[in-house]
């Protein structure tokens, strides 16, 4: 196939990371994937001579630089990077302590640039490639109880941006993919983690969150596979996007902070329909 292209994408074992890879494989590409632990992604996905399981832990720099040259020994080439490994440390500042705010910042804003890193120098001897990074409703207003998740994707979605710049002259292109809320692993056990209840404050507001999130869990309206499916036409795109904004609710979302006139205070319990507190401030 003349538009056979080479997918790099992380966190692969589980959630929308397996749809982001069976949309890719369905569309007769061939596809590296990645996770913490490479049988998990094979159990995951199966077998097929266009698919490469490989162990990449993203906080890890030396594990990013052995997935790069892994796909470029087997495949040639890396045509597209799929930033998609998270974890979400919930709960209210004060009561994170910083190792988990720190954890969180090294698994979400860290971790995709420990890959970029290691694949950019691969893109730039090609004169091309495409970095896409899944970054979040919360990479564009900022969510009671998400302190340390909002501000890896904020965090995310100002080092893309400001990267756009410095690679579009080597023929690289970007896009920050924000999803609302969709159907993937994020709020398993697993993925979540919470901040240990430590102040009295905070109690009422607390169970209301936890009640909330929790539930949540499985329910969320967005399909991964249909995202997964929009990934593939948006890497198809010359020049691509350099923003996705995925789901209606992220949409929504988008629309009253670009509307607001008084800077962008966006009303998001009532759009995700968060729980509110009668300490919020809107």
């Amino acid at each position: 196939m003349n538009n056979k292209k080479v997918w790099l994408i992380t966190g692969a074992g589980r959630g929308m990371g397996v749809h982001f890879v069976k949309a890719a494989l369905a569309a007769g590409h061939a596809v590296v994937a990645s996770g913490r632990d490479s049988d998990r992604v094979s159990k995951a996905l199966g077998h097929s001579n266009d698919l490469l399981a490989v162990t990449l832990d993203v906080t890890s720099r030396a594990d990013a630089e052995a997935a790069v040259r892994a796909a470029v020994d087997r495949f040639g080439r890396i045509d597209v990077l799929v930033n998609n490994a998270a974890s979400f440390y919930a709960g209210y500042f004060e009561e994170l302590t910083p190792e988990q705010f720190e954890r969180q910042l090294a698994a979400s804003l860290i971790g995709p640039m420990n890959v970029t890193r290691a694949v950019l120098p691969a893109m730039r001897k090609q004169r091309s490639g495409h970095i896409i990074s899944i970054s979040s409703a919360a990479g564009l207003v900022g969510f009671e109880f998400c302190t340390a998740y909002a501000a890896s994707k904020f965090g995310l979605e100002g080092w893309m941006e400001s990267l756009h710049a410095e690679v579009a002259p080597f023929g690289i292109t970007t896009t920050i993919v924000n999803p609302g809320f969709f159907r993937t692993e994020l709020l398993t056990e697993q993925s979540t983690n919470h901040a240990e209840p430590s102040i009295e404050d905070y109690d009422e507001r607390r169970a209301k969150q936890l009640e909330f999130w929790k539930a949540q869990n499985g329910q969320q309206p967005g399909d991964p596979a249909k995202l997964a499916r929009a990934l593939i036409i948006i890497a198809s795109q010359e020049p691509p996007p350099r923003r996705f904004i995925a789901g209606a609710d992220a949409i929504a979302l988008a629309e009253q902070k670009v509307a607001d006139p008084r800077g962008g205070s966006v009303d998001v319990d009532r759009q995700l329909n968060i729980p509110r507190s009668e300490h919020s401030v809107r």
